[in-house]
């Protein structure tokens, strides 16, 4: 260990620290400016080329990404669970919050990767896999979405 502790102390970190993690950076990247996530390249070339079948066939998404919580709205986010609308301004936003999402998650596995500092080596793999895995689906969901979403837009754009 890096840091010496108690194991009831570790244990106390662990239980509180790492859900708070995760609920801090939710929060806190719903307060980025959303011009931070705004699309700055050619729709209709990232639609082309970016295939789904992966997402479907490897990972099977469709089978399960509707079990996965979307945390925005707790902290009035904008929420993805559902599409609202065509139009290309709510499109625009809503890839734009697919970006902002993954970004939370991917600051989120290294947020909680860290608390490998006060913790035995036996449970600095637990750690590690526990922020790989808890945070790789969501990741996955939020850039299949937003393939699907440059999809919708693109074909808005051409009407």
């Amino acid at each position: 260990m890096l840091v010496e502790l108690p194991l009831a102390w570790i244990a106390v970190i662990n239980t509180l620290g790492i859900p708070l993690t995760h609920l801090i950076i939710a929060w806190g990247s719903t307060q980025l400016p959303q011009t931070w996530f705004r699309l700055p390249f050619s729709v209709n070339k990232v639609a082309k080329k970016r295939p789904t079948a992966i997402y479907e066939k490897i990972f099977l998404v469709r089978s399960w990404k509707h079990l996965l919580p979307d945390a925005a709205p707790w902290f009035n986010g904008f929420p993805k669970g559902s599409l609202e609308s065509t139009e290309p301004s709510y499109l625009k936003t809503f890839i734009a919050e697919t970006r902002r999402g993954e970004l939370s998650h991917w600051v989120q596995i290294l947020a909680i990767s860290s608390f490998i500092v006060i913790n035995p080596w036996q449970a600095k793999i637990i750690i590690v896999c526990y922020a790989i895995l808890s945070n790789t689906p969501c990741i996955i969901n939020l850039r299949y979405t937003r393939i699907r979403m440059l999809r919708v837009l693109s074909t808005e754009l051409k009407k």
